[in-house]
Order: C-alpha cells, then sequence, then structure tokens
C-alpha cells in the first residue's frame, strides 16, 4: 500500500466517525449544487492584479450557479483520484468548508458537489468581530478535524490546519477577483463563540473565516 492509498484509508475512517451529526441524520437532503462552470471569469494575470481585501459588501444573496463555482474553486474534486484544488496536509483531508449565510449553515459536500443542512440559524453575526459579517451574504467558515492529525500536537496540529486554510482562502480569492466579487480573509473571530455556535464536536476548531459578497455600489 502506498503512503497516498495508507492515507486515503485513515481519512476515510476518520470521516465516517467524525462528520457532523446533524449533517449525518439530514443526508438524505443534500442539495446538488449546478455543475461548476470550467470557463469564463478573467485571466489569472487580471485576477492576480485585481486580488485585495474588502470589507464592504452589498447583502444580495450569490445566486446558485455562482455559488457553486466559488465552492468547486475552494476545495472542489478537479481529478478521477478525488483530488482537490487546493493541495491538503499528508494527503489527509483535515478541513471542511461551511456556507453561513441567512437561510442557516451548510457543509459543503465536495466529492457530491452538493450543500447538506447542518443549522437553520443564522449565526453570521458569530463568525467574526467586525459589524458586516453579520450582513453580509456568505461567510466561508473552514473547520478543522483535529483527530486526523492524532500523531502530531495540538498546536502543530492547528499549524498545519492554518496552512492548509490559506490555500483554500487564496483560492477562493482568486476566483473572486475573477468573478468581480468582494472577499476578505479573517482571523478576527470569537473563536469559543463560533464554535459553540455551530456546536462543533470537541476535536474540532475553526482555523479562519471569509467573508464573500457582491462589491457595495
Amino acid at each position: 500500500m502506498t503512503r497516498r492509498q495508507a492515507a486515503g484509508a485513515m481519512f476515510a475512517g476518520a470521516a465516517a466517525a467524525a462528520t457532523p451529526a446533524q449533517a449525518v441524520t439530514q443526508g438524505a437532503d443534500l442539495s446538488p449544487l449546478p455543475p461548476p462552470r470550467r470557463e469564463g471569469g478573467r485571466s489569472l494575470s487580471d485576477a492576480l492584479m485585481l486580488r485585495r481585501s474588502t470589507r464592504e459588501f452589498s447583502d444580495r444573496p450569490l445566486e446558485a450557479q455562482l455559488l457553486s463555482d466559488l465552492l468547486w474553486a475552494a476545495f472542489g474534486v478537479n481529478r478521477p483520484s478525488g483530488d482537490r484544488t487546493a493541495p491538503y496536509w499528508r494527503h489527509v483531508m483535515v478541513i471542511d468548508v461551511y456556507a453561513v449565510t441567512a437561510d442557516g449553515v451548510r457543509l459543503y459536500d465536495p466529492q457530491a458537489h452538493a450543500l447538506a443542512p447542518y443549522l437553520s440559524a443564522d449565526i453570521r453575526a458569530a463568525t467574526g468581530l467586525q459589524d458586516f459579517v453579520a450582513t453580509a451574504p456568505l461567510n466561508l467558515v473552514y473547520v478543522a478535524h483535529g483527530e486526523r492529525m492524532g500523531d502530531i500536537s495540538p498546536e502543530d496540529r492547528r499549524l498545519y490546519a492554518s496552512v492548509d486554510t490559506g490555500f483554500i482562502g487564496q483560492n477562493v480569492y482568486l476566483f473572486c477577483a475573477a468573478q468581480g466579487l468582494a472577499t476578505v480573509f479573517r482571523g478576527a473571530v470569537d473563536y469559543k463563540r463560533l464554535e459553540s455556535a455551530m456546536r462543533l464536536p470537541a476535536q474540532q476548531f475553526v482555523t479562519f473565516a471569509q467573508t464573500v459578497g457582491y462589491p457595495r455600489a
């Protein structure tokens, strides 16, 4: 068995044990996203020129197709092997991407390219310390599975999980720049409050959050 195969087997077992209870019980309610578009938008060079952080957002919701494209760009499956658009630690996927909107919290399922209902409450205000997070149409919350990193210290778990999150966050930045969206990657978070609001299991923890939306006119 190769290192990649071993890591994949370990991930499969850990994922089954660590999937949030809310998503498990509502698994039949997966909401498929439209197939992600692989063409369009600005060039990579243009996106790099336009990449920036913005803290002023319209409250206009993102269309389903745009949300689909965004989540796929962030951490979707881009190869038959099941690998992702962003690299990850030791070939073990430790990061989940949650979409927090006015309608509640949903967990992105990259394999199905779908959203699983997680919480029905609007917890946007709990995703950060700045006022705009409560009214922006979408806050992405990046959650790490510490139990999948059992052979390293808690401090190193946060370090490696943060690196993986940074790759995903940069994908979101470039997608937003290419599509004319606004975004900001945020560490100004009351982590205990957010983890409590999300009812995360003990070994899961929030790394960062990222707000996405249309720029305020």
